[in-house]
């Protein structure tokens, strides 16, 4: 079969996507600060949970504000599995592993995905018969309930460490590499060396790009079509013999395995994990990339989580002069929080399907 034009440049716009991924490390890291790089690492890691929420609302239509949950789950589960802090406060776990608990991250994050995924469906079953307005606010307690949930689980028995968190976690290992330490390569007299935020880098985009390949498989599944039918209409959907009960814990279920997965990624970057990293904002900073970049569109999805997780960061250096301009009356802080709105309200009066929404197929746009 012969590749049409549209399929040559689409395949043409992957090979120059996929060559400019792998060598963007290598130019931030020759700047010689690794404070880009770990922008950068974060900001995938929000394509990440952007895409595991965007199964839920995109293409199911169900609205989740308690997604940052999820992520929290994985990553409070990889930092007391991976680390010593069980075993200083266990005197029975001390015993059995003197130095601590240290289990690999290759089975965290499998333990973390299924446990992420059976929460995702405890949500998702009592809330089965909510829409809208009722189900946002319903998981949006859940949200707060697990964060604070956390944030006292110090007493009277001491398990997520309270306020203070969890600190001393593993770094991933990777073909006997420990991520956390540099790792310096000599091919023919040519020599470099990668930084541990660069070594994160390649292993955080390798599970982004697995997350692409699976919610495009989803989304051209028979499933991700009863998705799309539910969220059109879930009673014409239901007269047409899709049982939308089950679909819908799929869909929660799916959707909380990814941000699972990305929580115990993050825990392992930031080699700890706080309560502060779970708070409401974040929920509603996801679903805002999601909305903003194209409901129920992937690469939409991708470019809001790139928009809405780089754009704090580049307008920190515009807040500073703001801040001189007001006489120090408004913090940079919230100068800042004041532009991305602003931005936000902007876009969505100028694109209110999103930056890149999804084409409407067998629908004429023409009047």
């Amino acid at each position: 079969m012969t590749p049409t034009p549209a399929s040559k440049n689409r395949y043409l716009a992957f090979a120059v996507a996929a060559v400019a991924m792998l060598v963007l490390p290598l130019l931030l890291q020759a700047t010689g600060s690794n404070s880009w790089m770990r922008i950068v690492d974060v900001a995938l890691l929000y394509v990440m949970l952007a895409l595991g929420l965007n199964i839920v609302v995109g293409f199911a239509g169900l609205l989740d504000l308690g997604f940052i949950a999820f992520f929290a789950v994985g990553a409070y589960l990889y930092s007391l599995l991976a680390s010593s802090h069980l075993a200083d406060h266990f005197p029975t776990i001390a015993a059995m592993f003197p130095n601590g608990l240290h289990i690999s991250f290759w089975i965290v994050i499998f333990i973390a995905a299924l446990l992420a995924g059976l929460t995702g469906l405890m949500l998702g079953y009592p809330v089965l018969k909510l829409r809208g307005d009722y189900l946002a606010i319903v998981t949006l307690g859940f949200g707060e309930i697990v964060r604070i949930f956390m944030l006292n689980l110090d007493r009277p028995i001491n398990i997520t460490n309270g306020p203070k968190g969890i600190a001393g976690v593993d770094a991933v290992t990777v073909f006997g590499h420990n991520m956390g330490q540099r790792l310096t390569l000599e091919l023919g007299g040519w020599r470099y060396t990668f930084e541990s935020v660069t070594l994160y880098y390649y292993l955080i985009l390798f599970f982004v790009v697995l997350t692409v390949v699976v919610c495009y498989r989803l989304a051209d599944s028979r499933i991700g079509r009863a998705w799309m039918a539910i969220r059109e209409d879930e009673i014409a959907a239901k007269a047409m013999g899709i049982n939308t009960r089950n679909l819908k814990l799929a869909a929660f279920g799916t959707s909380a395995t990814f941000g699972g997965v990305a929580g115990v990624l993050f825990a392992s970057l930031m080699r700890g994990v706080y309560p502060e990293s779970f708070v409401l904002m974040e929920s509603v900073m996801i679903v805002a990339m999601v909305v903003l970049g194209g409901l129920g569109h992937i690469p939409g999805v991708i470019l809001g989580a790139l928009l809405l997780a780089g754009l704090p960061e580049l307008l920190r250096h515009l807040a500073g002069p703001l801040h001189h301009l007001t006489d120090g009356r408004l913090a940079p802080e919230i100068l800042r929080q004041l532009l991305i709105a602003l931005a936000m309200i902007v876009v969505m009066l100028l694109r209110p399907r999103g930056l890149w929404p999804a084409p409407e197929h067998g629908k004429s746009l023409s009047k």
